[in-house]
């Protein structure tokens, strides 16, 4: 018998390397996942109540085709933002896409929000923020006030309200964690000799920056949607000055017993009694040109530009422009050639593109809850056993919900275009004011501390290259105080403070 030998190993078998087994097992997972989810899609479809697809059946206790194809599109949604790692405008994206492709929403709902005043304003605000921040405006007041700090306690409680005061000014919380981060980086020098302060200050910079937003109107993308939620399902939003008016307070109140808790969680007694001493001259080193001697030119400017949008948005109701039509002249201002301080298509390239998206895309489909029916749909398995008689539960459940939200959802903006539409005939029918459970619902949202992803902000201070940083058990075991305190707080500010200042609870 001959043997035969093995063929050798042709040039086409030499180039294409054997696919390992592990990347296998990873599609074959990611396939089994993908048929796994649109089963279940199809079965939750099956499943709630309400007629044929097509046909526009279903009574008070059950949907029409509409409602049961937006509230499929929108579990869909959900799975692909807490189960994948799949990008989040992404599935916005798809979730639009789908929505309008299978009929369930007009296109103009989509595309027309790219030409709301809602997405004009946040262009503007960014623009505006843009010509301030080249100024180097933001980076001397928080010098101003650091500088003056002879304590940790004192510090921490300075660098405080430097980080509030950019809500008023600075759309975003991300955008406002990168404008911080250079005076927290100069601090992180000065300080080498005192690394666990230096951890609590990491840990205090995006905690700040996070439970300030809600002072403003623009201090979130999720804000706007509120309002903008608020406005097509009740004919009416929430402007730039009654949000100030009410976000505020709980900004500086929320903030600053934050603070505390870093404090006593991230230092010990002798670390805080320790005494301090910054070297104004060197800090203003650290933080950069412009920081110390008398305001430049461009920073006067600014300063009137900035002051002037604020006072303009705050009185609205006395000359009736719009806040759009207000941001837009600030930017306009703002990058003027021999006014402004930087040059319009550079300010423009700062302005966060992708979340603008992702905005249009939530409040798509919140639109689209709204519209269908979805929205009153859900609200009433919520609601269950409860009556108008019970709107102090439902009040303490909103809240509760809102404030974990972050550990399924932990994109700001998607949990207010999830919630708020269900949360407003859930009001109704529970004898609460729609706005004001909306605007708890929303306040309650800015605690989203529990892990280093649960927040962009929270992510950018965890790694930082030769800087000491919070860990991972000191966010937890912030978060385990500040969380149940953010759900008091929201509740007190409901029935002591914000029917005080124009928004009652019924």
């Amino acid at each position: 018998m001959v043997s035969m030998s093995p063929e050798p190993p042709t040039p086409a078998d030499r180039d294409s390397p054997a696919v390992p087994r592990r990347t296998i097992a990873r599609r074959l997972l990611v396939v089994t996942g993908t048929l796994a989810a649109a089963g279940g899609l199809a079965a939750l479809y099956t499943l709630l109540p309400g007629g044929q697809f097509g046909g526009q059946s279903g009574g008070q206790s059950g949907l029409t085709d509409t409602g049961r194809g937006t509230i499929t599109v929108f579990a869909a949604a959900l799975v692909g933002w807490t189960l994948t790692r799949l990008d989040d405008v992404f599935i916005g994206l798809t979730a639009a896409a789908a929505l309008v492709a299978c009929g369930l929403l007009a296109e103009e709902a989509v595309f027309g929000v790219l030409g709301s005043e809602t997405i004009w304003l946040l262009v503007a605000a960014c623009v505006i923020a843009a010509g301030v921040s080249a100024s180097g405006l933001p980076a001397r007041a928080a010098l101003a006030l650091i500088a003056r700090a002879r304590s940790p306690r004192q510090l921490a409680h300075m660098t405080t309200l430097a980080v509030l005061l950019t809500a008023l000014a600075v759309p975003a919380t991300s955008g406002r964690a990168a404008l911080v981060l250079p005076v927290f980086l100069a601090l992180a020098r000065l300080l080498t000799d005192r690394p666990v302060l230096v951890r609590a200050l990491a840990l205090l910079f995006p905690t700040v920056v996070l439970l300030s937003a809600v002072a403003s109107l623009i201090g979130a993308a999720a804000h706007l949607i509120t309002s903008e939620v608020l406005a097509a399902m009740t004919g009416t939003g929430i402007g730039f000055g009654q949000w100030l008016l009410l976000g505020l307070p709980l900004a500086v109140v929320s903030s600053h017993l934050a603070a505390e808790l870093v404090l006593i969680t991230m230092t010990d007694r002798a670390e805080r009694r320790d005494p301090l001493k910054l070297r104004r001259d060197r800090l203003a080193e650290l933080v950069g040109d412009g920081a110390t001697g008398p305001l430049t030119g461009a920073q006067l400017r600014m300063l009137g530009v900035l002051v002037g949008v604020v006072v303009l948005w705050c009185t609205e109701p006395l000359h009736g422009f719009s806040p759009t039509l207000v941001a837009l002249v600030g930017a306009l201002a703002a990058t003027a050639p021999g006014l402004g301080t930087v040059r319009m298509s550079a300010a423009l390239a700062s302005v966060p593109w992708a979340l603008l998206l992702f905005m249009v895309c939530t409040a798509a489909l919140g639109d689209a809850l709204a519209r269908s029916g979805a929205a009153d749909w859900l609200a009433g398995i919520a609601l269950g056993g409860f009556g108008p008689g019970d709107g102090t539960v439902v009040l303490t459940m909103v809240v509760t919900v809102s404030a974990a939200a972050h550990l399924v959802l932990q994109s700001r903006s998607a949990r207010s275009a999830v919630l708020i539409p269900v949360i407003v005939p859930l009001a109704v029918a529970s004898g609460l004011d729609p706005a004001a459970v909306a605007f708890a619902s929303t306040a309650a949202a800015g605690f989203c501390h529990t892990l280093p992803s649960s927040a962009k902000p929270v992510a950018m201070f965890a790694d930082l290259p030769d800087v000491p940083t919070y860990r991972r058990a000191d966010l937890i075991r912030l978060s385990a105080l500040l969380g149940p305190l953010m759900v008091a707080l929201v509740l007190v500010f409901s029935h002591s403070v914000w029917p005080h200042l124009g928004l009652p609870l019924r």
